[in-house]
């Protein structure tokens, strides 16, 4: 059962404007300081609403999205940012060397909300990031981990059944794929939720990555309950039970979200 969010731009955009000024701002705010003369770039920017309350900060705003008709949103919601060059959004894949040359080392903030579970060969993807920071930037990772719930994204399913069942996205390919053709699910969702599982990430695996490409865990949090729970589902977010973030493995399947900054 698609949640109204996943068919509703407007209201999409509002949760990410929300969610943004709510816990990803004040989370990258505690170990980067924000305003005039901070470059900050979204990757996966979607309706662009995560990067509206650094707007209002006075930081200048990039948005990169790989899907055309987002960045087409993006840019008539924000239309008056846009005119005003405190923001702009671009159809563009950020390994074009046109993209690179433009931007490298020129953003103090790069925000990865919700998309690194969603891109291939990570293990390239988050050491050419660096490409793109001044000395000292920083990198935001929020995401769910695999082994969570709902860490295969099942809830984006148009059969309530399947978007409310919890951890079967972790059985293998041909078995989850074989159970959401079963219950009738349309073809665009199982490529996605297919795709998602190739790309899949946990904790673990992630830390790996960082610690691999030269950089370090500044800052991190783990929650319990993900705050965009409170749009979803009306709950409202709890951080992780501090112990259980050091149970390497377990703590995949109790963690519903994961915020780090890194550099």
């Amino acid at each position: 059962m698609a949640l109204k969010q996943h068919k509703d731009e407007k209201v999409r955009f509002d949760q990410q404007v929300d969610n943004s000024r709510s816990y990803v701002l004040p989370f990258i705010e505690a170990t980067h300081k924000l305003g005039g003369g901070v470059n900050v770039m979204e990757i996966g920017c979607g309706e662009g609403g995560v990067l509206l309350p650094f707007a209002e900060k006075g930081c200048y705003c990039v948005g990169v999205d790989l899907n055309p008709l987002r960045i087409d949103i993006a840019n008539d919601l924000l239309k008056d940012e846009v005119q005003q060059k405190k923001m702009e959004f671009l159809y563009k894949n950020v390994y074009d060397e046109d993209f690179l040359l433009r931007f490298k080392d020129f953003f103090d903030v790069i925000i990865l909300k919700d998309a690194i579970e969603h891109i291939p060969d990570q293990e390239k993807f988050i050491p050419y990031l660096k490409n793109f920071l001044k000395p000292g930037g920083q990198i935001f990772f929020g995401f769910p981990p695999w082994y969570m719930p709902f860490g295969g994204h099942q809830q984006i399913c148009e059969n309530k059944f399947l978007s409310m069942m919890p951890y079967y996205h972790i059985l293998p390919k041909g078995i989850y794929k074989g159970i959401l053709k079963m219950f009738g699910e349309n073809k665009d969702n199982i490529t996605e939720l297919m795709e998602i599982k190739d790309t899949q990430i946990s904790i673990e695996r992630f830390e790996r990555i960082v610690a691999a490409s030269n950089l370090k865990v500044i800052k991190k949090q783990h929650f319990l309950i993900n705050p965009i729970y409170k749009y979803k589902f009306g709950l409202q977010p709890r951080k992780q039970w501090a112990p259980l973030t050091y149970l390497y493995g377990l703590r995949n399947f109790l963690t519903t979200c994961v915020y780090y900054t890194v550099g």
